[in-house]
Order: C-alpha cells, then sequence, then structure tokens
C-alpha cells in the first residue's frame, strides 16, 4: 500500500482523457479529501486501496474532467406551467398548443408560453397581439421567445401590463408600435436587458405575473440543476443574476439541490451606480467558495440577429439601411468597462453583430490603454458574426471567446432560417467562426446557451465538430469552421475553467486539482461523430463524491 493513507475513492478499468498535456492520459485516478492525488496505470491503483476506499470499475468506458458550462441560464431555466413552443413553425401550430393549454386549464388566470420560434410568423415580421387574440381570449398571455430576448403579448395583457399608446418604456422592455398610429403593437424588444433585471423582474411580479413570482423562479432553477448534473456538468456558469436572485442558489444549496458548482455573474444593465457596484464587490466577497462562487459582471452591447436588433457592420439584407444599434453608443461603452476594468471586475459582455463584437474589443483595447494591460480574461459571450479582420484581436487583448455551438447548426441558423437570412450569404463565413478564433490562438469557452439551445454538453460538442442538423442527415453549414473532438472537449473543460479563473482546480484531471468527472457511456473521441448525440453520463462525481450513476436516473 502507498506510504501515505489510502484513497478515499479510486476509479479503474477507465481510459482517462485528463486534457491535461502533462499526463494526456490514465486508466485509474485515486481521490482524498475531494482532490486527486493520484493518476496512472490500472496496475498501481491497488496501492490507493484500504479498508475504507469506495471503488468505481469504469468498465473501459472514458472519462472526462466534469463539463463546465460557460453560459447556462440555470436560474431562467424552462418552466413547466408554460405552454411549449419549441419545434411550433408555424402560425397555426402556436395557436394549436396554445388552444389545447387553454382547454386543459380552463381557469388559468394568465397564459405564458416559452420557446417561440421567429420563423413561426409568416413573411419576416415580428408577432402582434392580433396574432394571439384569437386564440387567447380575454386571458392576459405572455409568450417569450427562444431565446427570451423579447416578448409577445395579446391585447389582454397589454391592458393588465398598463401598456397603451405613450407608454411603451416599460420596465421589462420596450414596446414596438404601429409606425402608422403609434399605438403599441403586442411585441416587446428588450426583454432580456431589462424584463429579466432587477427592476424588470420586480416589476412583472408586482404586476401580477405568475412567471415571475419567487416559487416558480426557484422550480426552474432545481429543474435545470437536476438537468446539469445527469449531464455531467459540475460547474455551471449562471452569466446574468441580481442580488436578489442569489437567495435562490442559498435556498438550493440549503436543500441539497445544488450539487453541481456555480459561478453566478451579476447583471450590470445601464443605470448601475457606483454604490450598486460596491454591493456587487460584497457579494464577491461573500460568495466565495468553491460551490457558489459571484463575481463577474453581465453586460449588453447589442441584442439579436433573428429581430435585426443585433449590430452589424453592413445593414441587414433587404433592410436598406438598418444595421441595428448597439446600447452604448462606442465611446461611452469604452470608458464604462475602462471603469469596471480598473475596479478589478471582469466583464461578460453579449454581443453577437459583427460591429457589436469590434465595440466590446474596442472598449477592451481603450481600458488597456488607460489602466495598463491585467489578466482580466473579459469574454465576448456569443461571438456569433465576427469579422475576420477582429479574429486575431481576441488572444491579442486577452478576451475569452464564450461561444455556443448549437446556435451555428443549420436547423438553428442555417440557410432557411431567420438567422443567415437577415445576415445573407455574402455574411456567412462570418458565423461561429470557432476554428479561425481557435487557430489565431483564442481561448474558447463553450456552453449551452440553455434554455436558448439544449444543455446536453454531447449536442454542443456535437455540433461543434459537425456543423450538421441535430437529427442527422443534411447538408453541414459552414464545415470550415468545425473543430476536432478533443478541442470541443477542451472547450468545454479546460477552456470554460481558464475562461472563469479556475484553471487551478478544475478542467482537466490531475493531481492536485478537485476531483470532478464523468464517466460516459461512449467514448466521443473515437466513435464516429454521428454517433455522438445520445451519449450520457453514466456516473458524475463532484468532490470526490459520487453525485449521479445512470441507475438512480
Amino acid at each position: 500500500m502507498n506510504s501515505s493513507a489510502p484513497a478515499d475513492l479510486v476509479l479503474t478499468g477507465a481510459r482517462i482523457h485528463t486534457v491535461d498535456p502533462a499526463l494526456p492520459e490514465a486508466e485509474a485516478l485515486a481521490v482524498r479529501d475531494g482532490r486527486i492525488i493520484w493518476l496512472g496505470a490500472a496496475a498501481d491503483a491497488a496501492d490507493w486501496t484500504g479498508p475504507g476506499t469506495r471503488s468505481i470499475d469504469a468498465g473501459g468506458r472514458l472519462v472526462l474532467p466534469g463539463f463546465i458550462d460557460a453560459h447556462n441560464h440555470v436560474r431562467l431555466g424552462s418552466d413547466d406551467d408554460c405552454v411549449q413552443l419549441a419545434g411550433a413553425r408555424s402560425l397555426e401550430a402556436v395557436h394549436e398548443r396554445i388552444g389545447a393549454w387553454r382547454s386543459a386549464h380552463p381557469d388559468a388566470e394568465w397564459i405564458e408560453a416559452e420557446a417561440f420560434d421567429y420563423s413561426a410568423i409568416p413573411g419576416g415580421r415580428m408577432p402582434t397581439a392580433a396574432d394571439l387574440d384569437p386564440v387567447t381570449g380575454d386571458t392576459p398571455a405572455l409568450v417569450l421567445s427562444y431565446d427570451v430576448h423579447t416578448a409577445w403579448l395579446n391585447t389582454a395583457a397589454l391592458r393588465s401590463l398598463g401598456i397603451r399608446k405613450g407608454r411603451t418604456s416599460l420596465p421589462f422592455g420596450e414596446a414596438a408600435t404601429d409606425p402608422g398610429t403609434g399605438e403599441p403593437t403586442g411585441f416587446v424588444k428588450d426583454f432580456a436587458v431589462k424584463g429579466l433585471s432587477r427592476d424588470g423582474h420586480r416589476a412583472l411580479r408586482e404586476l401580477g405575473v405568475p412567471w415571475a413570482a419567487p416559487d416558480r423562479q426557484y422550480g426552474r432553477l432545481v429543474k435545470s440543476l437536476d438537468d446539469a448534473i445527469g449531464y455531467g456538468i459540475t460547474t455551471v456558469v449562471e452569466p446574468q443574476n441580481s442580488l436578489d436572485d442569489l437567495a435562490l442558489f442559498e435556498r438550493a444549496r440549503t436543500e441539497g439541490r445544488l450539487r453541481s458548482r456555480i459561478v453566478a455573474a451579476l447583471f450590470h444593465p445601464r443605470g448601475t451606480t457606483d454604490t450598486d457596484l460596491d454591493e456587487f464587490s460584497a457579494a464577491a466577497d461573500t460568495y466565495a467558495d468553491d460551490r457558489l462562487r459571484v463575481g463577474p459582471l453581465k453586460l449588453y452591447i447589442d441584442d439579436v440577429v433573428e429581430p435585426r436588433t443585433a449590430a452589424l457592420l453592413e445593414p441587414y439584407t433587404g433592410c436598406g439601411h438598418h444595421r441595428g444599434d448597439t446600447f452604448y453608443p462606442p465611446e461611452e461603452f469604452a470608458e464604462l468597462l475602462a471603469r469596471l476594468d480598473a475596479r478589478g471586475f471582469q466583464c461578460f459582455v453579449h454581443a453577437t453583430g459583427d460591429r457589436g463584437i469590434r465595440t466590446v474589443l474596442d472598449a477592451v483595447a481603450h481600458a488597456r490603454t488607460v489602466n495598463g494591460p491585467r489578466d482580466a480574461r473579459h469574454q465576448v459571450v456569443h461571438v456569433e458574426c465576427l469579422d475576420p479582420a477582429d479574429t486575431p484581436r481576441f488572444a491579442e487583448l486577452g478576451v475569452v471567446a464564450c461561444m455556443q455551438p448549437r446556435h451555428a447548426a443549420p436547423d438553428i441558423a442555417g440557410p432557411g432560417q431567420d438567422w443567415a437570412e437577415n445576415i445573407g450569404p455574402d455574411r456567412w463565413h462570418k458565423a461561429w467562426p470557432l476554428r479561425s478564433l481557435h487557430a489565431a490562438g483564442a481561448v474558447l469557452a463553450l456552453s449551452s446557451d440553455w434554455n436558448v439551445a439544449e444543455m446536453d454538453p454531447m449536442v454542443g460538442i456535437y455540433t461543434a465538430v459537425t456543423r450538421r442538423p441535430l437529427r442527422g442527415g443534411g447538408e453541414p453549414w459552414t464545415p470550415e469552421e468545425t473543430i476536432d473532438v478533443a478541442t470541443a472537449v477542451e472547450g468545454y473543460t479546460m477552456g470554460s475553467a481558464y475562461a472563469n479563473f479556475l484553471e487551478d482546480e478544475r478542467g482537466s484531471l490531475s493531481v492536485g486539482k478537485l476531483a470532478d468527472f464523468v464517466v460516459l457511456s461512449r467514448d466521443i473521441l473515437r466513435i464516429d461523430p454521428e454517433d455522438i448525440p445520445g451519449t450520457v453520463a453514466e456516473t458524475v462525481v463532484v468532490g470526490g463524491e459520487v453525485v449521479r450513476r445512470r441507475a438512480d436516473g
């Protein structure tokens, strides 16, 4: 036996892909006090085994570091009390699902739905209250888009929420208006920026929208946390929270539902004060352990491509001179980022359009000029449409590309979908340039963006490697930007760990690091990439504790 005390847990019979170049592969590992104390050959595992050691035989399966999902809205989640509109690709299909739900819930005071796809509305226009009224009647209805960046209301909801001509700038969004009459149409933009903010959520709750109630929020959170651990996601980066939301994570921890580790970013909307920043810093000091950490700031520079609210360098296809807006003038945003950088904050900045991304990179460059270079690891989140001239700037400026491969699938964004049609074929080469960024030395932090897309890392890895539809068949879209499986795995482990200052503790299976790992049902590094979807986490270990085995359900 090894001269030191025996391990608490020993894993044998494994093909361990460590994501650590110092020891790329091993057959066994040992854990004590929640950390890895040894990796090596299976023949030596007995040296670490004693009477109290728990043993796991991986049965020859692939073992990876626990996945780190760098952008996963577990707190927003998916709500079982909502009408589910995923896959409803026509207005008729939307009506059918809402009508069926209403028949099953005749006494409901509100109709709430989620995952609405913009492409369901004919002619490329945005939805209106008139599109909802025939199936919802006098019951207020709130329909959230699949990206939760916009909301769609019926006439009854407009009344309930006090939206009317002359009152369209709301705590939870900006109500679109008819250009002729000035009357609100029922479509609300900027919901992600305002409706998910502290003030926006409070306003919705005070107005009696059930979706915003604390118990509904907690239900969405714990359901998503259960899903995360089931997929082998041992660290979740929740990218947009207010100080009010931290109590939800505390409750989950107290009730034993916080099995994945959490990094919670705090939302910095326009109007955030120095006092707010002081409170953010205090929260970061309070929540600073390896289970729940608070600290980064979430900002927006633009919105999304599908409703043409992302900021582009050139106009949207078929839209004349319209190229979207940034939420801040570039000079103001550069000064803001420099101030936050000077205070030591790490910033996650949502940017999808090429002009939005360039504005963020320019701001980081300005912050480095004003404050001097530092290891800030600011992130551009999404990087959906990147001008090639800006590709090398990520590595040059130390900016992390936090990206969601699933969004690049042809069945989500490709030809015939709103994203591709709005950008136009001449700019498709800018779409989610994973390979170009990796080749230029940028750090890729890969993630799901749940519930905008599927949480399962296997879905993200498959799409990063193939750029094909999830259901199989069909041609790849922009295949020149695919990456190999090992690079995708690194993006979901060490890349995401580095992106969040966690590389000394997580992201690889190395002696001294936290014992977070997953045993997979298939060897995704060796099988045909088409077979990656459907691979499941057989065993999930967090801090040396087996928190899920497939037989557990």
